[in-house]
C-alpha cells in the first residue's frame, strides 16, 4: 500500500493509530491495543457501528414489526452501537488486497443477530488505502455492510469513524482555523437528538473561524445534504465532497475530509478527560477535534430518514470517506 509508513492500523475496532505528515501524528490514540481496549472511553481512531451517534430513549421502534432495546450508554440514549459497539470489537485483519485497483487493508468483522441488542447477523468490511495527491498525503476509508444472516428481513446500519485530530504541536486544538462546507444543521434537544427540523447554525460556521481556548464549543450535527429522501443507501455511487478543511499556523499543517455521506458530526472535544501514560501526555479537554461522516441521527426512530439507514436482505451499505493532509 502506498505510503504505508505513514498510517499505522489495529484489528481492534479497525482503529486508525497513526496519520503521519511531516514527521507529526496528526490523530490521538495510544501506544499498544491493550491500551486502547482498557482506556479508550472517548474512541480515539474507532469504527462506529452498528449505529454510529445517538438513538433515542435506546430503542428502535417498529423494525421486523417490533421494537429492539438497546443498552443505555449515553444519559437515556444509545451511543456508537452501545456498551460494546464495533470500536471495541476486533476484526479480522488487516490483509492485503486488491481493491479499486490500488493495494489496500482490509478489516473484517462478523456481527451477529442480537448483538448489543441489534437484529440480523452482517458482515462489516473496512478497507483502507494510502496514497499520495501531490504533496498531499492521503487516506482513502471505504464500509461495506452487508446483511448475511437469515434471523429477521431488515436491521439497521450508520457507520463512521472517530478520529481526532491536532494539527498544531500543544496539547489543545487552540489556534486552529477551521471551515465547514455548510451551516445546514440538526438542532438537538438536551441528550443530543435531533428536534427533527433542520436549521442554519448559530455561528456562520461556512466562512473560515479558529478554535479558541474553549469556544466555540461545537458537538452538533451538519448537513451536506438537506432532502433525506436524494439519500442512498450505499453512497459510494455519489460523488466525493468537501465536509470540511483545517490548517494550523504555527506548523503549516493542513486537512480536509471528504466523504460521500450527507451528513458529519463536528466535535470540538469537550469531554476528552484521558490521564497521562507509557510516555503519553493527558489528553485533556479540546486536545482533539472529530469530523464523523455519517447519516442522519437518530434515523431508525424518524420515518422520513429511516431509508438511509434500513438494511434489508441482499442489500448492501456502502459510504467512503478521504483525508488529505499536508505541510505547506
Amino acid at each position: 500500500m502506498s505510503g504505508e509508513s505513514e498510517f499505522a492500523f489495529l484489528p481492534l475496532g479497525a482503529i486508525i493509530q497513526e496519520f503521519r505528515v511531516g514527521g507529526k501524528n496528526i490523530v490521538l490514540g495510544f501506544n499498544t491495543q491493550e491500551q486502547y481496549d482498557k482506556y479508550n472511553s472517548a474512541h480515539f481512531g474507532a469504527t462506529i457501528g452498528r449505529v454510529a451517534n445517538r438513538i433515542k430513549d435506546a430503542v428502535i421502534h417498529n423494525l421486523n414489526d417490533r421494537d429492539y432495546i438497546l443498552a443505555k450508554n449515553n444519559g437515556p440514549n444509545s451511543l456508537h452501537g452501545g456498551g460494546k459497539g464495533w470500536g471495541k470489537c476486533v476484526f479480522d485483519g488487516p490483509q492485503t488486497v486488491k481493491h479499486d485497483g490500488k493495494d489496500a487493508l482490509l478489516f473484517k468483522y462478523l456481527s451477529k443477530d442480537g448483538e448489543e441488542g441489534f437484529p440480523g447477523t452482517v458482515e462489516v468490511r473496512v478497507w483502507y488505502t494510502a496514497s499520495k495527491e501531490d504533496s498531499k498525503t492521503v487516506l482513502t476509508t471505504e464500509y461495506e455492510v452487508e446483511f448475511v444472516g437469515n434471523e429477521c428481513e431488515e436491521t439497521v446500519v450508520n457507520m463512521t469513524n472517530h478520529s481526532y485530530f491536532n494539527l498544531g504541536n500543544g496539547p489543545t486544538i487552540e489556534g486552529t482555523k477551521a471551515q465547514l462546507s455548510t451551516a445546514d444543521y440538526l438542532p438537538l434537544d438536551s441528550t443530543g437528538i435531533p428536534l427533527g427540523n433542520i436549521d442554519k447554525f448559530p455561528l456562520d460556521v461556512s466562512k473560515p473561524f479558529v478554535l479558541g481556548a474553549a469556544e466555540p464549543d461545537i458537538d452538533d450535527v451538519f448537513l451536506m445534504e438537506t432532502d433525506p429522501s436524494k439519500v442512498v443507501l450505499d453512497t459510494r455511487s455519489q460523488p466525493l465532497k468537501l465536509l470540511a478543511q483545517f490548517s494550523h499556523p504555527d506548523t503549516g499543517l493542513h486537512l480536509e475530509v471528504h466523504s460521500t455521506e450527507p451528513a458529519f458530526q463536528f466535535y470540538t472535544g469537550k469531554y476528552i478527560n484521558v490521564p497521562a501514560m507509557d510516555g503519553l501526555p493527558a489528553r485533556v479537554a479540546r486536545a482533539g477535534f472529530c469530523v464523523e461522516p455519517s447519516r442522519y441521527v437518530n434515523a431508525p426512530n424518524e420515518p422520513g430518514w429511516r431509508s438511509m439507514v434500513l438494511l434489508k436482505k441482499g442489500q448492501i451499505f456502502g459510504c467512503k470517506t478521504v483525508y488529505k493532509a499536508w505541510k505547506a
